[in-house]
């Protein structure tokens, strides 16, 4: 299947609202799903998803309705079969259209990019490409696409630049101006979801990587944060919202303990250690550093060509909580830098509860303006879009610290603290 940009769903309402939704209406010509595979060892324990709580209440949420996933490589089952694949040949389902992010459904794309509109071979569905596309206009796709319910199943890693929720957000919105219903099957914050941090968007700073006020680190799930943004962003024009939640998931858990498969989100996002330093090492896409785009390591290694390990001796000697930072070498094979030897840093982290990783990409960009010549922000300043202002700019180049920089986040991020409390899911 072909599809495009970053898409943003634009859910608002109640949670449960399709329960009220009208009788089965079978989709016609179709055998009943294919048999899960065998359960892997330890399955008794793992995280069941909100795509398993769905299938396991037989569908009742999609019962009657003309139905459209929003997804990508990440919307498995735990035995790794793909939910459009599940759905498509389920005879309780009406599945008519599949809708693709930034990378595409297939994941094919690179950053910024997407795939074509049409037709996945697997099964004969539409598939459109969404990405860069929000309001009236995302709106008029879901009314072409024939469809009354929009379904979002991606799995996020928590930053708030990673685009897949503001698609999340874009449909919401669409959908309401639609008079479409979502439906959002929770997953795992891989990075967890004890805390927020970071500091918190401005609106002036509003972009494709930032819609609305979060911190940058949001540690909430996708669920989680659909019913913020009915609650607190789209109220005017909520959507009809159904959240389905997952089981077995606490906050403190990181993608390791939940017994599921893991599957890239995007093309730079191949293990769950990368997802867990993202929110910090991402913000190098705004500087003329790698963010480590072109290794077998993206975003846990950042460096430059001429870059020595003064760098790293002065990142390690900030002390920060739950990481090392090691003298690095690398030679990307495409983005900044290709086939340049880079000198740089590598962070190794030890302890994922006490690891802060936006304090630790603070760290790394006060040390490498401060240990290399070189340093220099994207012209654009890309780097206030990312961070949500020009403050951690402008401080930078001032030569505040980390402990300097975050206190000025400080009062945002416990506004932000306070209003997330009210839509948290789970313990």
């Amino acid at each position: 299947m072909m599809l495009s940009r970053r898409g943003l769903l634009g859910l608002a309402g109640t949670t449960g609202a399709l329960g009220t939704l009208g009788a089965v209406g079978a989709a016609p010509g179709r055998a009943p799903a294919p048999a899960p595979r065998p359960a892997s060892a330890g399955a008794a324990d793992r995280v069941r998803t909100g795509f398993e709580q769905l299938a396991a209440d037989g569908y009742a949420a999609l019962a009657g309705r003309r139905v459209g996933v929003v997804t990508n490589p990440t919307g498995i089952t735990a035995d790794a079969r793909h939910l459009v694949d599940v759905l498509h040949a389920d005879a309780r389902v009406n599945l008519v259209a599949v809708f693709g992010p930034e990378h595409g459904f297939r994941g094919t794309a690179q950053a910024g990019d997407s795939e074509a509109a049409g037709r996945d071979p697997a099964t004969g569905l539409p598939v459109y490409d969404t990405y860069g596309q929000s309001g009236q206009k995302l709106a008029d796709v879901f009314t072409a696409a024939g469809i009354d319910t929009v379904v979002f199943d991606i799995q996020d890693v928590g930053a708030r630049f990673y685009t897949y929720i503001w698609t999340l957000y874009d449909c919401m919105r669409a959908a309401a101006l639609a008079g479409k219903a979502v439906v959002v099957l929770d997953r795992p914050n891989p990075a967890g979801g004890v805390r927020a941090a970071g500091p918190v968007l401005e609106p002036a700073y509003a972009s494709g990587v930032g819609r609305e006020p979060i911190a940058l680190a949001h540690g909430m799930t996708v669920a989680e944060l659909a019913l913020l943004f009915n609650g607190e962003f789209l109220a005017a024009q909520p959507v009809e919202l159904h959240t389905v939640r997952m089981t077995g998931w606490r906050r403190d858990s990181f993608f390791g303990a939940t017994g599921l498969p893991w599957v890239p989100p995007s093309p730079n996002v191949p293990t769950p250690d990368t997802a867990l330093a993202y929110a910090g090492t991402c913000v190098f896409e705004g500087t003329n550093l790698s963010e480590g785009r072109g290794t077998t390591t993206p975003f846990e290694v950042v460096g430059a060509e001429g870059v020595d390990r003064r760098w790293a001796e002065a990142a390690e000697a900030l002390g920060l909580p739950g990481v090392w930072f090691r003298e690095a070498w690398f030679t990307p094979t495409f983005s900044k830098f290709t086939g340049k030897v880079c000198g740089g840093v590598r962070l190794i982290v030890h302890d994922r509860a006490a690891f802060d990783p936006v304090r630790a990409g603070i760290g790394l960009l006060v040390t490498a303006k401060r240990t290399w010549s070189g340093f220099a922000w994207r012209t654009d300043h890309w780097i206030d879009q990312l961070t949500g202002s020009d403050r951690v700019r402008k401080m930078v180049d001032a030569g505040a610290g980390v402990e300097e920089i975050a206190a000025d986040w400080a009062a945002g991020l416990e506004r932000f603290a306070a209003v997330r409390g009210r839509y948290l899911l789970y313990p």
